[in-house]
């Protein structure tokens, strides 16, 4: 193994961090945990502290034989952008032939922004997946951005992480990867990535030759006569790790495409939920065909029948089916279809209500669509959200991020980063199905999940996790006006939250957030039975908390990875009690 060294980048980061200390050993590790308790930390208020990701919080641990131990938690940096690891460079992007972006004078284009660490155990042996939502331009425009396998060892007396290797994840044959995200870790042991902020193929049609999904090609193909197709963008993509380490992906087109955010799989094995980000946007539900395959199924999109404005609001929801597909035959749609071979589209309201067009806001996008004939599916898959428009479903939402799933309680939580734009009332949209108060600090919602639900045809909904109501769980507090040290919201309660993760022993969710409103952002521990919001974590001023991951067990050890951006870091909160034995919580491949 190589010396791990730092290439210094042109694109510096606002702080190094830290080389980790040892985690804190528990001497109770074996110790079965009754119950824990986050103790939070205070906001930072020197510059020192508003200039780090640093953790001063704690977790009180009760043990079922009725000892207490209160445990100090610590942030520990597994890497930052321009880290040499085993003569690779974290934060690099890499083209179509797997070389490495450099720039003119040979340095290589960074990324600052980490995201999603997905931790797993395949044949023994740790690996983590990570992305890079986003690469900064050259002269060409849009470049590529990166998903890595990072190989991780783990210190078996102390459970402390360290990244020992680096290997890009091959998306040549799927065109790149687009924008990835937020991931999760897949009930069957596999990363599911995302593609957020899919290219607008409408846009991208009416000038091709300076579109940035065509930017984004040139760049990866190396080629500037190359003309790019956004139906190649804005999928699932799942990551497979062999037995040998070997990183396999493939992108589910026929999960539908939209700004994914992530995606979370119920206990089911087949009814996966999505976060679809940006302005509004739509709910979505896809049911696999088969467990643990991924590759067809059935997709819905949700319409909002509102209940109750408090909290951020709550609605019974009703889903509508878009359609049914395999991956392959999206596949060969997506490479052979453009925007203007699935719709008609008209200017002039007059002609266009006389003449059979529907007038959607889906994206943000004042429109007057008609689907072809015959185009039906393609509008399911290809242009999920203007589709689910057409058919009636609430494209509304505004900065939906991230879902997760409480198996106990049988919920699924959401995120709205920020609770506004099309989710507050606006008579003059197509549609105003959604209209609660304006919160910019924005909230978390639950989702109550049933079985025997039917779609708006009346057709039964194969699954049991069809989620039928949803309500304020968590909402921010918007201030009149910036407190003393600049906040816009109250900074003793969450702030657009981004990312979530929950831990079934601890009774936990865990949030990240990514906001204007709060100076430096946090993250947060919520437990879901007593309520009680803590602060534990805090990133340096101007960076996002991304990248979370809640490890209830492995090998023994309790972890939450989390990272951050702008400036860019990936690694870990260390300290909380060990909740297993054996890393039976993580399943291994075999």
């Amino acid at each position: 193994m190589k010396k791990a060294k730092y290439i210094a980048p042109l694109l510096s980061l606002a702080v190094l961090f830290p080389t980790a200390s040892n985690v804190l050993a528990d001497p109770n590790k074996n110790i079965p945990v009754e119950k824990v308790e986050f103790i939070g930390m205070a906001a930072p208020d020197t510059d020192e502290e508003r200039s780090k990701m640093y953790s001063e919080a704690s977790v009180k641990v009760t043990y079922k034989n009725g000892t207490q131990q209160t445990l100090p938690l610590e942030y520990k940096s597994l890497f930052t952008p321009g880290k040499e690891i085993n003569g690779k460079i974290a934060g690099a992007t890499y083209d179509a032939n797997g070389k490495m972006m450099t720039k003119p004078d040979g340095t290589p284009y960074l990324s600052s922004s980490p995201d999603s660490n997905t931790l797993l155990k395949v044949n023994g042996k740790l690996y983590m997946v990570n992305h890079y939502e986003s690469i900064p331009s050259n002269e060409i425009g849009n470049m590529p951005e990166a998903m890595m396998l990072n190989t991780v060892e783990q210190n078996k007396e102390t459970g402390e992480l360290t990244v020992t290797d680096i290997t890009p994840i091959d998306f040549s044959a799927y065109g790149g990867i687009w924008t990835p995200c937020a991931g999760s870790l897949s009930p069957w042991n596999t990363h599911l990535g995302s593609e957020e902020y899919e290219p607008d193929a409408r846009a991208h049609e009416a000038n091709p030759e300076n579109s940035s999904v065509t930017q984004f090609a040139r760049n990866y193909y190396q080629d500037n006569t190359v003309i790019g197709n956004p139906y190649l963008y804005g999928y699932v993509p799942e990551v497979s790790i062999d037995e040998k380490g070997q990183a396999t992906a493939v992108k589910h087109y026929s999960m539908g495409r939209l700004s994914i955010e992530n995606v979370k799989v119920a206990p089911d094995n087949r009814t996966v939920y999505f976060g679809d980000d940006g302005s509004y946007t739509m709910a979505f539900m896809y049911i696999a065909d088969k467990v643990k395959d991924l590759s067809a199924g059935t997709l819905y999109a949700a319409k909002w029948n509102q209940t109750g404005e408090e909290n951020g609001g709550s609605a019974n929801l009703e889903w509508i089916k878009l359609g049914h597909a395999t991956d392959e035959e999206i596949k060969e749609l997506a490479q052979n279809t453009t925007f203007s071979d699935i719709f008609e589209t008209a200017t002039d309201a007059e002609y266009a209500k006389a003449n059979g067009f529907t007038r959607t806001k889906a994206g943000g996008r004042d429109e007057w669509l008609k689907v072809k004939p015959g185009m039906e599916k393609a509008a399911a898959f290809l242009e999920s959200r203007r589709y689910g428009a057409l058919k009636g479903a609430t494209a509304e939402f505004n900065k939906m991020e991230t879902l997760e799933m409480n198996k106990a309680d049988n919920k699924m939580y959401m995120t709205m980063s920020t609770i506004s734009g099309g989710m507050t009332a606006n008579p003059a949209d197509p549609t105003d199905d959604i209209h609660v108060p304006k919160i910019n600090a924005g909230g978390i919602y639950e989702m109550n999940l049933a079985e025997n639900q039917t779609d708006s045809d009346g057709n039964k909904i194969k699954s049991k996790y069809v989620a039928n109501e949803i309500s304020g769980l968590l909402t921010g507090e918007d201030l009149p006006k910036k407190d003393s040290e600049g906040n816009k919201a109250n900074v003793d309660k969450i702030a657009n939250p981004d990312n979530i993760t929950y831990s079934e022993k601890m009774r936990t969710l865990f949030i990240a957030e990514d906001s204007g409103n709060h100076v430096n952002n946090f993250g947060w521990a919520y437990n879901i039975d007593t309520k009680k919001l803590s602060r534990i974590l805090s990133a340096a001023d101007g960076g996002e908390v991304t990248g979370i991951q809640a490890i209830d067990n492995l090998n023994g050890f309790t972890y939450l990875m989390a990272g951050s951006q702008s400036p860019g870091n990936a690694g870990y909160l260390s300290g909380l009690p060990s909740l297993g034995n054996n890393g039976k919580d993580i399943k291994e491949k075999k």
